[in-house]
């Protein structure tokens, strides 16, 4: 799943995936500028209430989508970011612009994905339950019965939904977790390769090293010293400013 969106969309994700996000157009003079927005489950469930209980939702959804961006939602969250020049509305309006915001949201493409978030006994929320757990301990082995009384799903069913939703299977996501551990250990420090891998739950050097070079094309040791040499530059400049 490679999603792409640019300034007249949007990405929704409902449960952490273990991906990479790239810029692919700024410049100086043209920034590339974001704004997030983290979706409260309590503040969904409230307005799902209130508007007479919540409709279904559906099959299970991957955990991220991309959609077009509506003239509606893009104004309510350009009246939020102005907040930013008036730090005494905040406590007054940011509460009821949140509300509206994530009321767009729900009655938008990604609906079903953005209810489900509100539903305690939802898929996703299981499987969020699962996630959190496998990302906290991903260094560590993993067992899908585990994994799947925490989700409070049997194995069978637990295996499918957590496919669904993060287009991985338990395995996949926990390499890919283990993965991006090592990339970032490597980017900021010079620690031996091997002990990286023994970090990240990897007891064999040379599996470590095959799965990294497949992943991000590098062995993992050159890997470390282009990372480190691109942003040296970068560090640099930022500093002199």
């Amino acid at each position: 799943m490679n999603p792409i969106y640019n300034c007249s969309t949007r990405l929704g994700v409902s449960v952490d995936l273990p991906v990479d996000a790239h810029v692919v157009e700024a410049s100086p003079t043209v920034p590339y500028l974001g704004c997030g927005l983290m979706l409260r489950p309590e503040a969904i469930a409230s307005l799902l209430l209130e508007a007479g209980g919540p409709r279904a939702v559906g099959d299970d959804r991957p955990g991220i989508a991309v959609s077009d961006l509506s003239s509606e939602l893009v104004e309510s969250v350009v009246r939020l970011l102005r907040l930013m020049d008036r730090p005494s509305d905040v406590p007054i309006l940011a509460s009821g612009l949140e509300r509206e915001i994530l009321w767009r949201l729900i009655n938008g493409p990604q609906g079903a994905l953005v209810r489900q978030i509100g539903l305690a006994d939802s898929r996703m929320s299981q499987i969020g339950h699962a996630v959190r757990s496998l990302r906290s301990h991903f260094a560590e082995p993993v067992r899908v019965e585990e994994l799947a009384d925490i989700a409070c799903m049997s194995v069978t069913s637990f295996h499918r939904h957590f496919r669904s939703v993060t287009s991985l299977t338990p395995i996949q996501y926990q390499k890919q977790l283990r993965l991006h551990a090592a990339r970032a250990r490597l980017m900021s420090t010079t620690e031996d390769v091997t002990e990286v891998g023994f970090a990240v739950g990897y007891d064999s050097p040379s599996q470590f090293s095959r799965e990294y070079r497949r992943m991000y094309g590098k062995p993992p040791g050159q890997d470390g010293i282009d990372l480190r040499a691109s942003w040296a530059p970068a560090r640099v400049s930022s500093h002199v400013v």
